[in-house]
């Protein structure tokens, strides 16, 4: 099932198509916001861009903090993976594979909000 989700972010507004769940979707908008509004209450940075910019950067952070966080604990419990290698490469490519559809989205949505800005 194809889902659209409508995005009104950092002064501007786009539409997402994809096949995950639409709940799921706007459970993931609704973390971003609390990240964007985060971002901007702790650095006091307005300009949409470096406020996109650093969120996703933190946001990148965090989620290699949970990696490191997650790999200690399973050392900790003695949970052994069947190929650490191969999972921890697998993981990697999806973070990075993440990571450019991330700046690819941002980048469409600059796009978007740099024509906008210019009319």
């Amino acid at each position: 099932m194809v889902n659209e989700l409508c995005l009104e972010l950092l002064g501007t507004s786009f539409t997402i198509t994809t096949d995950a769940d639409e709940n799921y979707l706007k459970k993931v908008l609704s973390q971003y916001m609390a990240a964007v509004n985060n971002t901007q209450n702790i650095s006091g940075i307005k300009e949409p861009l470096n406020v996109a910019i650093l969120t996703g950067f933190l946001l990148c952070d965090e989620l290699n903090k949970i990696k490191l966080e997650l790999e200690e604990l399973r050392e900790a419990q003695g949970v052994e993976q069947i190929d650490d290698d191969s999972l921890t490469d697998w993981e990697e490519q999806e973070v990075q594979d993440r990571a450019v559809r991330l700046i690819n989205k941002l980048d469409q949505a600059l796009h978007l909000f740099g024509d906008n800005k210019d009319k």
